[in-house]
């Protein structure tokens, strides 16, 4: 019943993922069609996956290669913050059988979204006689930090770039029966902002009967869980090189965007404050589950770079670069690597 279970998710996940990918592409395939029209192009010669295949060999891989490297030293910090977790637990683990084991965590994420995080503990915890549960604890700290990380990048983000977020929103959402309205008077945001006042209002009418609610009382439990590992950070040897590991991190995924814009040419211009609001977006749709982020990063790059006038198709040929490129051949090449070394390290120990 266990893998008849993991298939079904499989095959939701990935089907959910490729669904999305589907949309967008004929979202973005009707808006070049249309551009083919406009242009003159004949409707023969006029493919969005020619042409996305036609991106691909106009990329300079060199620049590819630096997005990768990057990749590569952002895991390293992940693997040295994993490692000073570990350790106010008694335990020593090895940086090689740590740095496998992320790699295999990637790996498994392609196949069923958030399955990598287990499969990394068990990973190291088979061949550093570690508690699974004991490891899957500091994962949690582990993702606290990436969350926390992550609020402060979209907040840098937002403010940095507001003024253009808010110009975007306006365009987008500001307009009724073909008139400018302010974004406030938007229909669809006082809905929103109506029904958030009637969800504050009936929550403290009925605090008492929600907090009585098993649903509730796990929430709680859970939050009290992540309160409490986020506590264990004070037993870390070195919190300074904590801290300079999740910078690290989280600025090696920056510059991936950064320098995956120089690889290709229709968005080689743009600079580290467009970079930036793509590595936020795009983090958005790594987030939602499906398999890699596929079709929910293409479908959030799309939206960011719409912000810059950087065209749908183009966009798209950006997105696929970058997703194919990190998140399929990187990941996949590591991940086979690592599940083959991983034994072969340790034979000795087994």
């Amino acid at each position: 019943m266990k893998i008849l279970g993991t298939i079904l998710k499989f095959i939701l996940f990935f089907g959910l993922g490729t669904t999305i990918l589907y949309v967008v592409f004929r979202q973005q395939d009707t808006a070049y069609q249309a551009q083919c029209v406009i242009d003159g192009v004949e409707s023969g010669e006029c493919s969005l996956f020619k042409k996305i295949i036609e991106d691909f060999g106009r990329v300079n891989y060199a620049w590819i290669a630096v997005v990768l490297l990057c990749f590569l030293v952002s895991n390293i910090s992940r693997t040295m913050r994993w490692l000073m977790l570990i350790r106010p637990m008694g335990y020593n683990a090895g940086f090689m059988n740590a740095f496998l084991s992320i790699n295999i965590g990637y790996f498994a994420n392609l196949g069923l979204p958030r399955v990598g995080e287990v499969i990394r503990a068990g990973s190291l915890s088979r061949y550093e006689n570690i508690p699974a549960e004991k490891l899957m604890g500091t994962i949690v700290v582990d993702r606290l930090i990436d969350v926390l990380s992550l609020l402060l990048v979209i907040g840098l983000a937002f403010c940095l770039e507001f003024t253009t977020l808010w110009s975007f929103l306006n365009a987008r959402m500001g307009q009724k029966n073909g008139q400018s309205i302010g974004l406030l008077q938007h229909p669809v945001i006082q809905g929103i902002l109506g029904f958030g006042f009637v969800v504050v209002v009936l929550t403290v009418v009925f605090r008492k009967q929600l907090l009585a609610l098993s649903i509730v009382q796990k929430i709680k439990q859970l939050a009290i869980g992540f309160s409490e590992g986020l506590a264990s950070i004070k037993g870390v040897a070195s919190p300074f090189w904590l801290f300079v590991h999740s910078i690290s991190i989280w600025l090696m995924y920056f510059l991936m965007a950064y320098f995956c814009f120089k690889a290709f040419p229709p968005t080689a211009h743009l600079g580290a404050l467009v970079a930036l609001m793509v590595f936020t977006f795009g983090s958005f749709g790594i987030l939602i589950p499906s398999p890699g982020g596929m079709g929910t990063y293409h479908a959030l790059v799309i939206a960011a770079l719409s912000l810059y006038n950087i065209n749908g198709s183009d966009a798209f040929s950006f997105a696929n670069i970058f997703f194919f490129s990190v998140n399929i051949f990187f990941n996949i090449l590591c991940g086979i690597l690592s599940v083959v070394a991983l034994p072969l390290l340790n034979r000795k120990k087994m």
